[in-house]
This record gives structure tokens, sequence and C-alpha cells, in this order.
């Protein structure tokens, strides 16, 4: 059996016109999405070197946590001399 083939119809009720909705913008918000959007892209070696996103932020915890031990024994060791 064939598919009969129906006519476009417009979509819009008969009391809109195109010309009341302004001009179409493509791509309107997509600044606004860039800057909410906190996504990070890893190198591709390293991201072979951590298998999700967990692994991701328990390196860089352990990071952050010898930064600021490190940075507390230089001020230390400044404050005894």
């Amino acid at each position: 059996m064939k598919k009969v083939k129906t006519e476009m119809s417009d979509e819009l009720r008969p009391e809109y016109k195109r010309s009341d909705f302004g001009k179409i913008v493509r791509g309107k918000y997509a600044d606004r999405v860039i800057e909410a959007t906190n996504i990070i892209l890893l190198e591709p070696d390293i991201a072979q070197a951590f298998p999700n996103d967990a692994a991701v932020n328990k390196a860089l915890r352990y990071l952050l946590d010898v930064a600021k031990t490190s940075t507390r024994l230089i001020n230390h060791s400044e404050e005894i001399v």
C-alpha cells in the first residue's frame, strides 16, 4: 500500500502571523550556556590515566592537600628564622 502524500500545512493558527514573532536568531543563548557550563576537557594522554571523574577529583584533591601542606611548611620555617 502506498503512502498518501499530505500537503505541507502551516502549523500556526490562522490568527498568528510569522511577522508577529520578530527575527529568528540561531544560537541566541549560546554564550549564556558556555558561561554557565563547567566542563573541562582533558588531553587524551591525561584522560587515559584516569578511569572516571571520581579518580580525577581524588587526584586533584590530593594535589591540593600537598600544596597546602607544603605552603604551611614553607611559611612555618620562615617564622622560625
